[in-house]
């Protein structure tokens, strides 16, 4: 007898369909066969199958069996088809009825030896997906479906267990449909690291602050101690909530790379910090079935690089092209998938290799010709795409030792989240969602100013060798300053500040 379950596979993010056709009946041994590019994880769902049928008190099929996953060009991993095929043979040897449910439902699942259902990656593409393909729902294990219960317009169910799933289908059992049920932590931004804990570094908080509110990327230079790392690690505390569009395409990055999120899910934006010995492929994504890379994670939220010019050149250099289009393509032998990263990038460094360069605690011992070197280790073209470069020197005793706290991180998202709203009522009308998103036409649309301010940028320019990038960038920056101040137009304040975080710039002419 043929049974067909309906699943799907993993491309990048995306869920494609899979169909587990299962035929039982054949002449021959009792063994079984299956076909349709599976890896190393799908052949050995047999053994985790019968095991879990045995212990389930279901019988193993008598006569030959075999199982094709379609397509047979599309390469199939993980263990996410253990349920669709367990189900697949109940049905096939007439111990499940109910085949139409099969087949309105897009099933996956792990099943351990006793049947019960382990997590899969991808909850929240397949609910996707099933939606895509007017599907009546989803049948996954509970982990899993609560993140896809997300998903508006179709049916989530979870299930603990392959007799569940079985009860299920036949009808003699009711389960809840967990859609638009799942349960957001009201305490998005409760942490324990907030702003009032910075001493001093008025001028780097202040620049955080605008990067934070038009989306804009910003490097660090200060010597060692100088609460660099301290103060990244604070930025998402004073990060605007994050929209359901912007949550779900957060999710589904994070689902596909196999990180799942509690019951109580926390709408909060992503922080990435990865080491600086990171491959290239661990930074952009890839493998031999691509998957994403620190980069996707990091989508809608930010991507911290410490100790910048520490990282390989090379990994350095991939992220050129994603920093620009918010998205990179990854191409394999297994296909091309085009994975979303449209993140805030947060690094830091030292201003030459031993760190004190400048400061006045402590004697530099680098030569200029180190200093130099350790600099070149960052491109001018990956430079150009930092908007803001602002120094944060070494803290006094004093400062130190300074009781009074300094600005709580509630009171700076509080003015983030008014400019982020101007930004939104401005681009109503395009896909842009900050400032930092605006291509040459929006910035000559959104950031006229006057021509007195263009001569005074013009002399910046020509002073501080800036590139054609570096201009759009000063352009970008001094619109969110303006949005900060609620000024409809650009100002000479606006401007200036916005050219003077241009520190790198400075130091290299």
């Amino acid at each position: 007898m043929l049974a067909i379950v309906s699943s799907a596979a993993l491309q990048g993010i995306q869920a494609v369909p899979v169909l587990v056709e299962v035929n039982s009946g054949e002449s021959g041994d009792p063994r079984l066969i299956m076909v349709g590019l599976p890896d190393a994880a799908v052949k050995e769902s047999d053994d985790r199958v019968f095991s879990a049928l045995a212990n389930s008190g279901y019988r193993k099929p008598q006569t030959r069996t075999t199982i094709n996953l379609a397509p047979g060009d599309l390469r199939k991993e993980g263990p996410m088809y253990d349920l669709p095929i367990a189900l697949g043979i109940l049905a096939a040897t007439n111990q499940l009825s109910g085949e139409q449910r099969l087949r309105d439902f897009l099933i996956g699942g792990e099943l351990s030896l006793s049947g019960a259902t382990r997590p899969i990656r991808g909850g929240l593409a397949f609910a996707l997906q099933a939606r895509a393909a007017q599907k009546r729902g989803v049948i996954l294990p509970l982990a899993s479906a609560r993140e896809a219960s997300l998903v508006a317009g179709i049916e989530v169910y979870g299930v603990e267990s392959l007799t569940q799933a079985k009860r299920f289908i036949e009808g003699d059992l009711e389960l809840p449909n967990l859609s638009g049920k799942t349960v957001f932590d009201p305490n998005a931004h409760s942490s324990d690291l907030d702003f009032a804990e910075v001493k001093g570094q008025a001028t780097v908080k202040r620049a955080v602050e605008i990067a934070v509110a038009g989306g804009h990327n910003i490097l660090m230079i200060g010597p060692p101690g100088s609460g660099k790392s301290m103060i990244a690690k604070r930025i998402p505390s004073v990060m605007p909530e994050p929209t359901l569009d912007e949550f779900l395409e957060i999710l589904q990055i994070e689902s596909a790379a196999g990180i799942t999120r509690s019951s109580r899910i926390t709408k909060h934006r992503p922080f990435r910090s990865p080491h600086h010995t990171i491959s290239d492929v661990g930074l952009l994504g890839g493998g031999s079935i691509p998957g994403p890379g620190e980069i996707s994670l990091a989508h809608n939220g930010v991507l911290f690089m410490d100790e910048l010019p520490e990282f390989k050149r090379s990994a350095l250099e991939v992220m050129r092209q994603p920093l620009e289009d918010g998205q990179v393509t990854i191409s394999r032998s297994a296909g091309k998938v085009t994975l979303p990263c449209n993140f805030m990038l947060v690094a830091a460094m030292n201003p030459c290799p031993c760190g004190y360069l400048g400061s006045q605690q402590k004697e530099c011992s680098c030569s200029p010709h180190q200093v130099q070197k350790y600099r070149q280790r960052i491109s001018g073209p990956l430079l150009d795409r930092i908007d803001l470069h602002v120094e944060a020197p070494a803290l006094t005793i004093a400062q130190l030792r300074e009781a009074k706290r300094g600005e709580k991180s509630e009171h700076v998202r509080q003015r983030v989240e008014t400019a982020r709203s101007l930004q939104r009522s401005r681009y109503s009308d395009s896909q842009i969602r900050s400032n930092a998103d605006m291509g040459h036409n929006s910035i000559r649309r959104h950031c006229q100013i006057a021509p007195e301010l263009g001569d005074l940028l013009q002399t910046a320019m020509e002073r501080l060798s800036l590139s054609a990038r570096a201009y759009d960038r000063i352009l970008k920056v001094s619109r969110t300053i303006a949005d900060l101040a609620d000024s409809e137009n650009i100002q000479a304040p606006h401007l200036l500040e916005a050219i003077q975080f241009r520190s790198l710039d400075r130091s290299n002419t």
